[in-house]
């Protein structure tokens, strides 16, 4: 891969929402967001000018909050009460494989998603995040124990997310096989599969290593408010 085929990977939230994700925007000007029940990603390009932080104004509501991979200084008319610093990884050479216990979630899933998310805390889930892309879990006795999925799809490239296991079913590789069986998905549409994880996640950013995955960049997201 050139350094112009991970172009896209600095500003991944922009290019889906250019491109494959654009069902999903509300835009204004250069200014685009995930709309609200989807996912909390304000989407500027780089780097914003002070227009696209006036037309971004308008996609986000007062009082509420959207995050953003901005480059820059954010102006005094927002506040900025939180940044994440993020691990950027992409599969260089994780061998995609089927993983015969797991299952495709849908919007009938979505309760048991979001109970999964809200005991393990993977990042951000909504109500309609699961249409982003491919959801796959695995129940054991009825009760879904772990689950990851597509977020971020863009041109060449499907990033991997909401990766979790129920604390008391850690330990037994379902994370390894569902990131597996995902990128197999990736693969078949001729793409590559990349992540984010926290940069303080040293054990997550181990594994995905030992899955064939290598770090390309720190990068940070901040919440923003208006």
């Amino acid at each position: 891969m050139t350094p112009a085929d991970e172009a896209l990977l600095d500003n991944p939230a922009y290019a889906a929402l250019c491109g494959a994700h654009a069902r999903f925007a509300q835009v204004r000007g250069r200014a685009r967001r995930y709309a609200v029940d989807v996912a909390p990603f304000l989407a500027l390009p780089s780097p914003p000018s002070a227009q696209d932080w006036r037309d971004a104004a308008d996609l986000v509501a007062p009082g509420t909050h959207a995050a953003v991979r901005c480059g820059g200084e954010v102006p005094d008319t927002w506040g900025a009460p939180a940044s994440f610093d993020l691990v950027q990884m992409i599969g260089e050479r994780i061998a995609g494989a089927d993983c015969e216990e797991a299952v495709v979630l849908g919007s009938a899933d979505v309760p048991d998603v979001l109970e999964l998310v809200a005991e393990t805390e993977p990042g951000p889930f909504l109500a309609r995040t699961i249409e982003l892309g491919d959801y796959l879990g695995i129940r054991r006795d009825g009760k879904l124990v772990a689950m990851a999925g597509e977020r971020f799809r863009l041109d060449g490239w499907t990033e991997i997310s909401a990766v979790c296991t129920r604390h008391d079913h850690r330990g037994q590789g379902l994370a390894s096989l569902l990131v597996r069986a995902l990128a197999a998905r990736i693969q078949l549409r001729s793409q590559r599969a990349f992540l984010h994880v926290l940069d303080t996640n040293t054990a997550a950013i181990r594994l995905y290593e030992e899955l064939g995955f290598r770090i390309r960049k720190t990068t940070t997201i901040t919440v923003v408010t208006r």
